[in-house]
């Protein structure tokens, strides 16, 4: 597998393409203004397809002074441990959506992840890629 360094950090090239791939394809054959929850039943199905692991809506706990709390959070898709996913249907990713990704990644301990905007005519303008 093929790891991209952007700075001192490095991700998984060829996972994230074949996500953004499923995305894709979702989207294509969906278009964009339905509900996040649609496109997130369509793209777990088509990561099926692809014999891509995940697991939906996992729990994120947040640990505060060597406690952890649930406090409710989920992630919205975890890609083979490795990328985390946050599907969105907005009119544009915001800085308080890379926020949120980016607190999602540190509380995880996961370096990759992709914010997949489904609000948008050509999907490759909804995406945007954080690596912590």
């Amino acid at each position: 597998m093929e790891q991209i360094s952007e700075g001192t950090v490095f991700y998984d090239k060829e996972l994230t393409e074949k996500i953004i791939g499923c995305a894709i394809e979702v989207h294509r054959q969906l278009g964009p203004g339905l509900l996040e929850s649609a496109y997130e039943e369509c793209l777990c199905h088509e990561l099926t397809l692809r014999g891509v692991l995940f697991e939906r809506q996992r729990p994120l706990p947040v640990e505060y002074k060597g406690i952890k709390l649930d406090c409710g959070y989920r992630m919205d898709i975890v890609v083979n441990n490795r990328v985390v996913l946050e599907l969105k249907c907005v009119d544009k990713i915001s800085a308080v959506h890379e926020a949120q990704l980016s607190t999602y990644l540190r509380l995880s301990n996961i370096r990759t992840g992709l914010i997949i905007n489904f609000y948008t005519d050509i999907l490759k303008h909804g995406i945007k890629r954080l690596v912590s």
